[in-house]
């Protein structure tokens, strides 16, 4: 699509060769209803062919095994997957995003980019959450490190991780009425406690997390930060490569 053309992530010359190497990795984040996938898939649209986009767990069709897994997890109806028993549901998830990677480690045409729908700070986040709403004692914060941590062996941080925030009543509302439920006050909790997780990520890893506020700001220009984002962080890559 010409629109597409012209609205193109331009890459450094060195790296539209680079398919031997890694892939660039960048990952997006943010609570419910803050614009994510839209953005996402948005971003996704403008690197083209260049790009392999990892659709959200939730949203990867019901005949694949990550389908038939969160269909399993969603069973009874819970908004974050709950089955009451978040220690199995977090290990699922974390299978999951291994799995991705695996598949991809075996591809014969490794693209260029690739760019993830909700990573493993989605699960380390959202559970953390969960599992601190079950053991209280337990600080989430400290959880959530703790998942990313474990996860380190088997899956590298991306290269960069790009957080929407927005006004969280207004996200929860906003997907409150996607989703065509109202939430239980148990819900929002999980969501409040995300947004603050998230927050203490971004500022234990400023190197990693880019942070885009998207209050009041038209989807336009929120991609258009996010696809700026994504050249800075291409380009410090391949400066750091040469050196």
């Amino acid at each position: 699509m010409p629109a597409a053309r012209m609205n193109a992530v331009r890459l450094p010359t060195q790296r539209l060769a680079a398919r031997a190497r890694r892939p660039l990795w960048i990952s997006c984040e943010g609570i419910n209803g803050v614009g994510k996938t839209t953005v996402t898939r948005a971003l996704a649209a403008r690197i083209g062919e260049r790009c392999l986009l990892l659709d959200e767990l939730t949203d990867q069709g019901k005949e694949t095994l990550p389908g038939r897994v969160i269909a399993a997890l969603a069973a009874q109806g819970d908004v974050f997957l709950r089955t009451g028993h978040p220690a199995v549901e977090t290990l699922a998830l974390l299978a999951l995003k291994v799995r991705e990677t695996e598949r991809l480690a075996g591809r014969a045409d490794v693209p260029e980019v690739v760019l993830e729908d909700r990573g493993l700070d989605s699960v380390a986040v959202y559970q953390a959450a969960i599992l601190g709403a079950h053991q209280p004692e337990n600080d989430p914060r400290d959880v959530a490190r703790h998942v990313l941590a474990t996860m380190t062996p088997w899956r590298h941080s991306p290269d960069a991780t790009v957080l929407l925030s927005g006004d969280h009543r207004q996200c929860t509302q906003r997907f409150a009425q996607r989703i065509g439920r109202t939430l239980t006050a148990r819900d929002v909790q999980i969501i409040e406690c995300v947004d603050a997780l998230y927050a203490d990520l971004a500022a234990a890893e400023p190197g990693r997390y880019r942070v885009i506020d998207t209050t009041g700001r038209p989807v336009e220009e929120v991609v258009a930060e996010a696809a700026l984002v994504i050249e800075d962080v291409a380009r410090q890559k391949e400066t750091d490569h040469a050196a």
